[in-house]
């Protein structure tokens, strides 16, 4: 097995170990919020807070490298408008079926669609965000910031209390730092990964430690566990939780290095390769299997309905990724195609772009 491939053997595990962490706290927040009370669930997502979208912006800007000294209509193309295209794409679809099939009102579905161009819309954030993080990258890159004052500026605006109302605001003050670490730290994230597959045992004992410790700062300290958010202990302390972020977010990694290596976890490396397959379409089964098992009324278990939920939702998107692969209807819905390229750019002519799917290069 080549480097390159190893690499992304790792890295594929690594978003696979994420997008799954990202639907159980989904799962388990909704089912939380109808039933008032918090499952098991709630305490596996509460210990994995602190890393838990860290991680994915970090594993988002690894191989940024690799593309953000292209030309503007190249990088913009394959970073930025690639992006926003599965978000426009979605936001929609969720918007319609949320709004304008719940509740009947085309208006407010319309006016849900509109503001969702300034404003991140939903749990589809993740990918407006990933388009503005690849922009200010390039930005900085372009007027060739050094690295050291970017990741400075970036951990000072996560350790300030920034909380303007505005998703887009908030959200690039409280996660830019992770993504551009992951650009500018790649070359060093993956020497510790390399180092981390070659001394298996001091690994394993190293991630011990550091699962005991972060457990001892977030549920310690006034920890409250609530139905749908959770409030950390010491690991919420400013600073501290930039540490455990970075900590936490590397750790995930080394996990996922040893994983790929074993050749029974190669589900979770498939997985992965579809994170963005299951990010962007999981919501509308987690949220129909939510109310329909409420309404069946079959228990009330926190737990139990949590975990259902959870299992539906991520099957769901793999089983109409699928189908969608068999039949070749709606590829348009995790492919982006010839004419959502821009003009002059690689794909902009017949050209079938790789699926959301891959790997961030």
């Amino acid at each position: 097995m080549s480097g390159n491939t190893n690499r992304l053997d790792w890295v594929d595990t690594a978003k696979g170990l994420s997008i799954i962490l990202v639907v159980m706290m989904h799962s388990a927040y909704g089912v939380g919020e109808e039933t008032g009370g918090a499952g098991y669930l709630h305490y596996v997502i509460a210990w994995a807070t602190p890393f838990r979208m860290p991680e994915f912006f970090l594993i988002s800007g690894l191989f940024l490298s690799q593309v953000i000294g292209r030309d503007w209509l190249r990088f913009s193309d394959r970073r930025v408008i690639h992006y926003f295209y599965f978000y426009a794409l979605w936001a929609v679809l969720q918007i319609v079926f949320k709004v304008g099939l719940g509740t009947g009102e085309p208006l407010s579905a319309a006016s849900g669609i509109a503001w969702a161009i300034i404003e991140p819309y939903g749990v589809l954030w993740f990918i407006y965000m990933l388009a503005v993080f690849s922009l200010a990258a390039k930005l900085l890159h372009e007027f060739k910031v050094k690295h050291w004052l970017v990741l400075a500026a970036g951990a000072a605006l996560q350790i300030a209390p920034i909380q303007v109302g505005s998703d887009l605001v908030d959200k690039f003050a409280e996660y830019f730092v992770y993504f551009y670490a992951g650009y500018a730290l790649a070359p060093q994230i993956f020497r510790i990964v390399d180092w981390a597959q070659r001394h298996v045992l001091v690994s394993i004992a190293a991630l011990g430690v550091y699962a005991i410790a972060n457990a001892l700062l977030v549920f310690g300290g006034g920890f409250r566990m609530l139905p749908i958010h959770v409030e950390m202990g010491f690991a919420g302390l400013p600073g501290l939780h930039l540490a455990l972020a970075g900590i936490g977010s590397v750790s995930l990694c080394v996990l996922a290095a040893l994983l790929s290596k074993l050749p029974v976890m190669d589900w979770l490396r498939w997985l992965g390769a579809r994170s963005i397959v299951v990010y962007l379409s999981f919501t509308i089964p987690m949220a129909a299997t939510r109310v329909l098992l409420l309404k069946l009324g079959v228990t009330n278990d926190t737990s139990v309905l949590s975990t259902v939920v959870f299992a539906v939702a991520l099957a769901s998107p793999l089983i109409l990724y699928w189908f969608i692969r068999k039949t070749g209807m709606g590829r348009f819905l995790f492919e982006r195609p010839a004419r959502a390229h821009l003009s002059g750019a690689p794909g902009s002519r017949g050209y079938m772009a790789k699926p959301a799917a891959a790997p961030a290069e």
